[in-house]
């Protein structure tokens, strides 16, 4: 999480990621590459290591399954702003030299009150919920219908309250 967005209010959609997650940790920062923890992870042979984040090379997770036999796959997510992301992963090395994935959507964001720079953006958390449903149908997780269809239930309780001021 880049600093800009751990400074704001805990109401932000990378903490509500967090807490819906539960192998989800926030690690805030800019440059990685000595970071302790992320090296740890990235440095073990049982980890197949990837960062979400569009780019050409992508790997397409509507098409494509990311689970290795024998590997617990770790996803990095990076919560910042367009220009914050790229920041981040131009001071991290070792990140932008990960295996980058993504996903093609249909889906407009829930975030009415903060405005997204292209209509295909969406938030942290709906793009993991984006993330895990594609996961869930490559058997990569089993997660059920329930869990699922109320992962952006928080987000979406703080959206309708965010909007009753906002009138």
């Amino acid at each position: 999480m880049h600093p800009k967005e751990f400074r704001k209010t805990k109401n932000g959609t990378g903490h509500f990621t967090n807490l819906s997650l539960k192998n989800c940790e926030i690690i805030v920062g800019i440059d990685f590459t000595h970071n302790e923890k992320i090296n740890t992870v990235l440095n073990d042979e049982k980890n197949a290591c990837y960062v979400l984040y569009p780019s050409k090379k992508s790997i397409n997770l509507n098409t494509q399954s990311i689970t290795k036999e024998n590997k617990k796959t770790i996803l990095f997510l990076i919560d910042a702003t367009w220009p914050c992301s790229r920041a981040i992963l131009r001071a991290s090395q070792k990140l932008d030299a990960l295996p980058k994935v993504s996903f093609i959507h249909t889906k407009t964001s829930m975030f009415m009150f903060k405005e997204q720079p292209n209509s295909y953006c969406l938030s942290t958390i709906e793009s993991t919920l984006c993330v895990l449903e594609l996961l869930n149908v490559h058997k990569d997780e089993e997660l059920s219908t329930k869990e699922l269809k109320n992962f952006l239930a928080p987000f979406k309780k703080m959206v309708t309250y965010q909007l009753s001021y906002n009138l």
